[in-house]
């Protein structure tokens, strides 16, 4: 009877494990997880120390992380106030990045894939977004098209945006980034 009851929970145990992990790796959280605001980070991913669960996700996707040295990702799925970002709505992408030599801002599928659109962008980068006169920037994001920084959601059902910055300063290592270092995003009007 105690061998039953031993396989049992070992049985348990074992489903109880895969389901735990195949919903942290549907969310993409880590043990290593920096979230500010609705931008969440996986600092570690680059380097010899990430965790476990950040190295299944790698594996899942197929992602090629960036170096501890090249810069980080941040990954946003929600807007600023937490609600899921929806294609039918209007959001507005505002404010600033830490100090970097580069970033982009790219619109991409919950797998990390650029979606496809008519107006064929896929992205900003700090190079090219159109700055107010205190270095500020506002990236509009909606199916149709909208005057300055556009970035067209075209038909997907669902995405992400993803941040990255190269040769930042940031060290998650010892700096906590608040959500104010990084944009808000703003929901406007849904359809």
């Amino acid at each position: 009877m105690t061998l039953i009851k031993f396989l049992l929970t070992a049985l348990a145990g074992i489903v109880l494990g895969f389901f735990v992990t195949a919903r942290v790796l549907d969310h993409g959280i880590g043990f290593d997880t920096a979230r500010a605001g609705p931008w969440l980070g996986q600092p570690k991913s680059g380097t010899m120390d990430i965790d476990p669960y950040a190295n299944a996700i790698i594996a899942r996707t197929a992602e090629l992380p960036l170096g501890s040295a090249e810069g980080l990702t941040f990954i946003a799925r929600t807007d600023s106030d937490g609600a899921s970002l929806r294609p039918e709505c209007e959001y507005t992408v505002s404010g600033t990045v830490p100090p970097t030599r580069y970033w982009t801002l790219t619109l991409v599928s919950p797998k990390g894939f650029l979606i496809d659109n008519s107006a064929k962008r896929f992205g900003f980068t700090s190079a090219e977004v159109v700055r107010a006169a205190d270095g500020t920037f506002t990236i509009a994001v909606a199916r149709t098209a909208r005057p300055g920084n556009w970035l067209p959601v075209g038909e997907a059902k669902h995405y992400a945006l993803m941040l990255r910055l190269y040769d930042t300063l940031l060290d998650f290592g010892t700096t906590k980034v608040s959500a104010g270092a990084l944009p808000k995003i703003q929901r406007g009007g849904c359809a």
